[in-house]
Formats: structure tokens, sequence, C-alpha cells
């Protein structure tokens, strides 16, 4: 397995959709609802694929040979007064590979990368209770705060979200 920052979805844009669907069916809150269609899975790659032209936008893919078991996607904000930060967006590892350190791996790369680029803030947010929260607590992220009802769940409840940010040094 190996961790890559990629500038284009070519090639791989099949086990992109195959994580994407996998993800929202295993219940990861990541803006979509179960079950996602793979036309919906296209059509949102397609958009990160154009972002990725833009200095905006960054994937960095966790592959197993030359199919994507895990991605994540750092958001550099264009506006002048906030250049110095950035978003994390959409962490997934397919659930055939949970448990192996692929996220922790993943969120390495992008800090690294990040830090690299001159970014000092990184922000990202999650449902609350969500597995992923107790990542980011022992990657040294701080919670900031939590909105209730911010999300719909694939059973049409919603969820609070929590807010968590990392400063890099």
């Amino acid at each position: 397995m190996k961790i890559k920052a990629v500038h284009s979805i070519k090639g791989v844009s099949k086990s992109l959709n195959s994580l994407l669907i996998d993800s929202v069916a295993s219940g990861a809150s990541i803006g979509f609802l179960a079950p996602l269609s793979l036309k919906s899975a296209q059509d949102y790659w397609q958009g990160v694929d154009a972002d990725l032209t833009t200095p905006y936008r960054r994937l960095y893919l966790a592959l197993d040979g030359a199919t994507v078991i895990g991605s994540v996607q750092l958001s550099l904000c264009a506006k002048t007064n906030g250049a110095h930060r950035g978003e994390v967006e959409k962490l997934m590892v397919h659930s055939e590979h949970q448990g192996k350190g692929i996220a922790k791996q993943l969120m390495s790369n992008l800090e690294n990368d990040a830090y690299t680029l001159g970014i000092k803030l990184l922000v990202l947010d999650t449902r609350q209770g969500d597995t992923a929260s107790y990542l980011y607590r022992k990657l040294n992220y701080l919670e900031a705060g939590t909105i209730p009802d911010f999300a719909k769940s694939s059973t049409g409840e919603l969820d609070a979200t929590v807010y968590f940010y990392k400063q890099l040094t």
C-alpha cells in the first residue's frame, strides 16, 4: 500500500466510485445519503477532478496496486485573509481495509503537504460520535464545538456535527 497525491483521477475513477459508494453504504457522514448511485458518484468525482486543475484542491490516495482503497482531500482557502488555512474533506477508507492505519497515513501525508504549502491551520467537521472523531482526537485535533441537527443521516435523522482544528507547527 502506498499513499500518493494526484492531480487527476484519470485511471482510478472506477475504484474512486467504488470507494465512495462503499463509504456511504457503510454510514460515513461525507455529504451523501445511502444508497448512492453510480451516476452520483461519477458526477462527484468529475467535480473533484475539475477542482484539481485549480491550486485550491489536493487529493491523496491510498493505493493497493492500482486500486484506490482510501482517500482524503485538502481544500485550500482562496480568500487572501485565509491563505494560511485549509480544510480536510472526505476522509474515506474502504470497509475491507479499515483498521490498518490507512486513515492515519492519509492524514499524515495531507498534514505534511499542508505544512510544506505554508498552511498553519487545518479544520474539519464530522458527525458527532462518528468513528472518525476518535481518529481526529488521536491525531491531536482539538474540538472547537458542536452544531446540533447539522446533517441528515442515511436513516433520515438529523445528526450533530463536531468541528475540529489543528495548528501546524
